[in-house]
């Protein structure tokens, strides 16, 4: 079975080197790994043995440049997914490499079925690395399920053409997963949409992006709520500094501190009475308050014709 595999390999291999024309992308490189003759399985095992025991690495070379049509014939499969072909035969290389650093030539089996394994294992992991912005699951049901998926849904063509409830409950049964992963999948292997997927609306053609909804400010709405902080700031600033200073000592001490201090506190500090301070508490109050209004609203005129209006922005002072 596994001689019936490798020779499976290399006729498609030796067709697509043929394929490959001096005109396409990969035409040079499909002519530079056709130079290099195919192993017999006593020329593999021999390679093997002098890379384990000897760390021959011409010997490893050897064995890994006798496949690269192999590697390549593999990686051809995978063009289907979207993804730049030469990358894929990078994994696709990298597998082999990995695979030659590994066989073990005393297991009887050829060089071309254990290498077949690693090519494919690096070719899915590129795959499931590149595919989407949004990782996909590696357990084996789930990559099981990615690659399969396209192959299970053709079997329905004849009966729908979309992923229906009933159709993915039949692959799930196949694929030993869950209906939800199925439909899940199938989502993801329509590809990610772009933000500036251009999209038709009322006539006019605007990206997708301009249709979201963002609830935070917008750039306007922060920068006038900036200006009136700014604006309330100065004129707190300005009423405070029309007090006396005892009034401003009991005015920030009580009102602008994150922890005011007791009527007490400031009693014994100025040597009058808890009373007395909180009468001084009120006054200086009542003069911030219509120092600020006055600052926010310099047109008297103004003001007295928008009573409602001044009141509102002294509240907010």
């Amino acid at each position: 079975m596994q001689d019936c595999n490798v020779v499976v390999a290399q006729t498609s291999l030796e067709t697509t080197a043929i394929n490959w024309t001096e005109s396409s992308p990969f035409g040079r490189y499909a002519g530079a790994i056709r130079r290099f003759e195919m192993l017999e399985q006593e020329q593999e095992q021999q390679l093997a043995r002098r890379w384990q025991e000897l760390g021959d690495q011409t010997a490893a070379d050897a064995l890994v440049t006798s496949h690269l049509r192999l590697a390549a014939s593999v990686a051809k499969r995978y063009r289907g997914y979207g993804l730049p072909l030469a990358d894929i035969i990078s994994e696709a290389n990298l597998g082999l490499v990995m695979a030659a650093t590994r066989y073990e030539a005393g297991r009887g089996s050829r060089f071309s079925t254990y290498a077949l394994w690693w090519i494919k294992a690096t070719i899915h992991d590129y795959i499931l690395r590149s595919w989407s912005l949004v990782k996909i699951g590696t357990t084996a049901a789930q990559k099981k399920l990615f690659f399969s998926l396209r192959r299970e849904m053709r079997k329905f063509a004849s009966e729908t053409s979309s992923l229906t409830p009933e159709v993915a409950d039949a692959i799930a049964k196949r694929l030993e997963v869950s209906p939800r992963d199925v439909l899940e999948m199938d989502s993801r292997l329509n590809g990610d949409l772009s933000l500036n997927r251009l999209v038709s609306e009322d006539s006019e053609t605007v990206d997708w992006q301009s249709r979201l909804v963002d609830p935070s400010p917008t750039a306007e709405a922060l920068l006038a709520e900036h200006d009136e902080s700014e604006q309330q700031a100065r004129a707190l600033r300005a009423a405070v500094d029309t007090l006396t200073s005892r009034e401003r000592r009991v005015f920030e001490a009580r009102r602008l501190n994150d922890r005011p201090a007791t009527l007490e506190v400031l009693a014994c500090e100025l040597s009058i009475s808890s009373e007395r301070v909180r009468q001084i508490e009120t006054c200086a109050f009542e003069k911030v308050k219509r120092a600020a209004r006055r600052n926010l609203r310099p047109d008297r005129s103004a003001s007295n014709s928008a009573p409602e209006e001044r009141d509102k922005q002294m509240e907010a002072a």
